[in-house]
């Protein structure tokens, strides 16, 4: 149904020609079928005013039911042109005042930190390629964060509310925020300024939502139609070729025909809970901000990995933590967002975004060497597995294998990546198997995802410096 592209546009035809009570419900002027509204309010809010716009460049753009399939290169332009105010608003600024409030780091690392994020080739191919607005939502996230390293709790929890309400799939952050708010109220103690901040943090989450909400909670229905809009458990466990272990364990068990639906959701929950459990225990009982940003990067990639219904593009919500990190852990900070771009391979390929995808990603990859030069920070302190290292060693002894490990890893994984790569692009899968390189490029990245799950809460929960102190590094 003309992808994503029509899906933004159909948003702003809704949103602008209908009253608010029929944005998420089935009527004869809204086919929830056809690119049915399905983000909270902010997105929705955000599709009219676009609309407003719409409206005084060209209103067929935004005609009820005649736009249906509109496609022209002038409107191609003016979306891509709302993604990068929206860019310019929200995500560019807290990047930059981010890379700016780094302490202990150098100007020079600033700017390269800054310039890493800023050219990580996911969020660029999937906003401005595949007509998203992902960094909104992901910018009100990093405001959150920001607001957080300031010991501006309240502004924090209402930047984060803010994300929530604009995309849904910001919940894969939303216990390492509420982890480490609760980790602060407990140091404080909950019978005295703890209990106090709890108050105001639950005021302000409780008041921020009501105040995006208010316009649907004239009525019960609404609010339920909106919730049931928000989380279609009814999609099934995943969709498309997503690079998770329940897409890639498909391959080999078809999981949909063996269990039943209500046991899919019972399992994900599961096996996402158990294994986001770790980091967020550790966080709650340490709450420093290094902590915090790893456990971000930790959490969302199990909500990713386990969770049900996932997308291609939620990898989007791993990535931009671990952009958070990349002056911490060069190496493999670059390395994972190399991995996540990949993972986007057959989604990118649909809209014919393969020169963009090479370029991007060999752009950003030279700005990651030059600027942090990556190769050679590869010692057991660079890879934050000093303390791991010690702890096995208490075992075996001549235990120094994590660099070796970790180089041999890099280079069996850029050469698979770069062979999938050329085979997708230039081969034609056999008739059999007409899904070959989609699932072959899915089962590869959860491999990768699933060493750097491993990675991420082997840093976390071996991390000498949270244990030995409170600082707060940021």
């Amino acid at each position: 149904m003309y992808g994503d592209y029509e899906a933004q546009r159909h948003w702003q035809e809704v949103t602008y020609n209908l009253p608010i009570k029929h944005w998420y419900f089935n009527t004869s002027d809204n086919n929830l079928q056809y690119w049915g509204l399905d983000y909270p309010p902010l997105t929705a809010y955000h599709s009219l005013v676009c609309a407003y716009v719409a409206k005084l460049i060209n209103p067929d753009w935004i005609a009820l039911h005649t736009s249906h399939g509109y496609e022209s290169q002038p409107h191609k332009l003016f979306m891509r042109a709302t993604v990068l105010i929206a860019d310019l608003l929200v995500y560019i600024p807290a990047v930059v005042l981010y890379c700016c409030c780094l302490k202990e780091t150098s100007t020079k690392k600033k700017i390269a930190t800054a310039l890493c994020i800023l050219l990580y080739p996911g969020l660029i191919l999937i906003d401005y390629g595949h007509f998203q607005y992902n960094s909104v939502s992901l910018g009100f996230a990093l405001w959150g964060v920001l607001c957080l390293s300031h010991d501006w709790d309240l502004l924090g929890s209402l930047a984060f509310c803010l994300a929530i309400n604009y995309k849904q799939m910001e919940l894969y952050h939303s216990l390492p925020f509420f982890c480490y708010l609760l980790g602060k109220c407990f140091q404080k103690g909950l019978t005295g300024k703890g209990l106090v901040l709890l108050v105001k943090i639950a005021f302000t989450v409780v008041a921020s939502f009501v105040i995006c909400w208010l316009p649907f909670c004239t009525e019960v229905e609404q609010i339920l139609q909106v919730l049931r809009r928000l989380f279609p458990i009814d999609r099934g466990l995943f969709e498309d070729k997503v690079a998770n272990i329940w897409c890639s364990m498909s391959v080999l068990v078809k999981i949909k025909n063996v269990l039943s639906h209500q046991t899919q959701l019972k399992l994900s929950f599961a096996f996402t809970f158990l294994s986001l459990l770790p980091a967020c225990i550790k966080l709650t009982l340490q709450p420093t901000l290094r902590g915090f940003k790893f456990a971000l990067a930790s959490c969302a990639l199990s909500f990713f990995l386990f969770s049900f219904q996932v997308h291609e593009k939620s990898i989007l919500l791993v990535s931009i933590p671990v952009c958070l990190i990349i002056h911490e852990i060069p190496f493999m900070s670059t390395w994972f967002l190399l991995v996540s771009t990949f993972s986007l391979l057959p989604l990118l390929l649909k809209d014919g975004l393969l020169l963009a995808y090479v370029v991007t990603t060999l752009a950003f990859l030279t700005v990651c060497v030059a600027s942090f030069s990556i190769f050679e920070k590869m010692s057991e302190e660079d890879l934050q597995l000093k303390s791991l290292s010690l702890s096995i060693r208490g075992y075996i002894p001549s235990f120094k294998a994590f660099p070796k490990i970790i180089k041999s890893l890099f280079i069996v994984s850029i050469t698979l990546m770069g062979f999938l790569t050329l085979m997708s692009a230039t081969l034609t899968p056999p008739q059999k198997l007409p899904d070959l390189f989609p699932v072959s490029v899915s089962v590869v990245s959860c491999l990768h995802f699933l060493f750097f799950l491993m990675y991420f809460n082997a840093v976390v929960l071996w991390d000498s410096r949270n244990g030995r102190n409170q600082k707060k590094i940021s």
